[in-house]
């Protein structure tokens, strides 16, 4: 494998620190089917010279059978790796590649672009800071267009680029990139992404994917003063993302290991957190302040979001897995209803009323989505109303759990504003949530009794003395 740095082979180790060192970009590609995403992929792999010899080989025979280019190497084959994708020419799976410049190091999620995979993309996007959408340039902004970018936006991407591909079958004409650029900003007036760019290219060929074109001298003018794809990836600005203001320490352990440590172990998910800082701790409200931040390579004097880190305090309180550590003066609603966004990921609909396991960030417990406020047409996100929640369904609900816990907006912190949605009985994950705020409902106490504990022991008390009874009837009693 050929690499753009010479560190390699004069000093591996300065190279292997300096890698080290390298900031990481996460993205996806999306857009509509045949739009190049995985093409796209495959040209950044080769030409910033990121695929072993053996690899090409194996592509360069694959594209004699399965290849859709004619006699020229397909790079989507790189990423196109299930057989039925490869037979049918589209991408089903959400494909993960790494690949590095001098400048940063990056992974990329190649994303599914049928609406019947919108799951499969829903979950490539969840750790995503950038968003990569392709348009053929033959047909401007389409439906999926539209949808990916809605979804994008829904699982808080601030940066979008969109990539006009194809621009060989039309000329590099300036005039219908012009056309392209204004009708998607016409649409992205109902978006909330603060960073758009737009880039026209061709996948196939390389036009200023990694090496600018020839072909569009125009847009390296002084009206675009544009930037390769590659060169845009490498100078996006994402560090700022970070919501470095409200403090969030889910506590995932508690580390005993003697009489003269107690530590809470977790992974910052916002804020700063320093030694000598008051916090509060949630949901029991008992404040403290931070005597050590610890971790394996010895205390830091401050921590970071993404940082695992264990916080010991100057006081003795009773903290929990599940419980937050955030700052003295945070103000969050501690509620057991909510409002969220959920993707729904099963084929099993969604019922309101029927009893999930909830997972929000280290916390566990049991709830019910109990109304469905509207469903969101993914295509023209028109909103209707819906008594159920089909496979790849979006929907803005409202959640009840069987007990209180402190309420965070998704945009504000995604770590602590999101939860996934489990199936008691089989353990699947069969949804995903982004977390708006505490319902508007008032007097609402959580539940004292725990029914998850009841339904278990009545379940088995009847199934030992009734072993005759049927699951249907057991139900019903259970609806008495």
């Amino acid at each position: 494998m050929a690499h753009q740095s010479n560190l390699i082979a004069d000093n591996i180790e300065q190279y292997l620190h300096e890698h080290e060192n390298k900031d990481l970009l996460r993205f996806i590609t999306c857009g509509s089917v045949d739009d190049g995403k995985s093409t796209l992929i495959g040209r950044l792999l080769h030409d910033s010279k990121m695929i072993f010899e053996d690899q090409l080989a194996a592509i360069t025979q694959a594209s004699k059978t399965s290849g859709t280019t004619g006699d020229t190497v397909d790079l989507a084959l790189l990423v196109d790796g299930l057989q039925s994708e490869r037979e049918q020419g589209i991408t089903i799976d959400v494909a993960y590649r790494f690949f590095s410049t001098d400048k940063r190091k990056f992974i990329i999620a190649d994303t599914p672009g049928h609406e019947q995979y919108t799951r499969n993309m829903a979950t490539g996007a969840s750790t995503a800071s950038l968003a990569i959408i392709l348009i053929d340039a033959r047909y401007g902004v389409q439906t999926q267009t539209r949808r990916h970018s809605f979804i994008a936006d829904l699982l808080g991407i601030q940066h979008l680029v969109i990539a006009v591909n194809k621009m060989d079958l039309v000329g590099f004409s300036e005039q219908r990139f012009n056309e392209i650029v204004a009708e998607y900003r016409a649409f992205a007036t109902n978006l909330q992404a603060p960073d758009i760019r737009f880039v026209p290219m061709s996948a196939l060929n390389g036009d200023n994917v990694v090496n600018p074109s020839e072909q569009t001298p125009w847009y390296f003018g002084a009206d675009y003063e544009g930037q390769t794809l590659i060169e845009l990836l490498e100078s996006v600005e994402v560090s700022r993302d970070q919501n470095l203001t409200d403090l969030r320490l889910p506590v995932q352990y508690v580390n005993r290991p003697n009489l003269d440590f107690r530590g809470y172990c977790g992974t910052l998910a916002a804020g700063v957190l320093r030694p000598g800082q008051v916090v509060k701790v949630l949901p029991s409200g008992k404040t403290s302040r931070v005597a050590r931040v610890v971790t394996f390579d010895g205390d830091l004097d401050a921590a970071y979001p993404g940082q695992a880190i264990t916080v010991t305090l100057e006081d003795e309180i009773d903290i929990s897995r599940g419980d937050w550590i955030v700052s003295a003066d945070a103000e969050l609603p501690l509620s057991n209803a909510l409002t969220a966004d959920i993707v729904w990921m099963h084929e099993e609909t969604l019922t309101p009323g029927k009893l999930y396991d909830f997972k929000l960030a280290t916390r566990d417990l049991s709830g019910q989505v109990s109304a469905i406020e509207y469903q969101i047409d993914v295509n023209t996100l028109e909103k209707h109303t819906t008594s159920a929640l089909g496979l790849n369904a979006i929907a803005r609900c409202e959640v009840e759990l069987t007990a209180a816990i402190p309420v965070d907006d998704y945009r504000t912190s995604p770590g602590t504003g999101s939860f996934i949605i489990i199936d008691r009985l089989t353990n699947v994950t069969v949804g995903a949530g982004m977390i708006r705020g505490a319902a508007n409902r008032s007097g609402v106490a959580a539940p004292t009794t725990d029914w998850v504990a009841f339904e278990r022991d009545l379940n088995a008390l009847v199934r030992k003395h009734f072993p005759h009874w049927e699951a249907k009837d057991i139900g019903e009693l259970f609806k008495r």
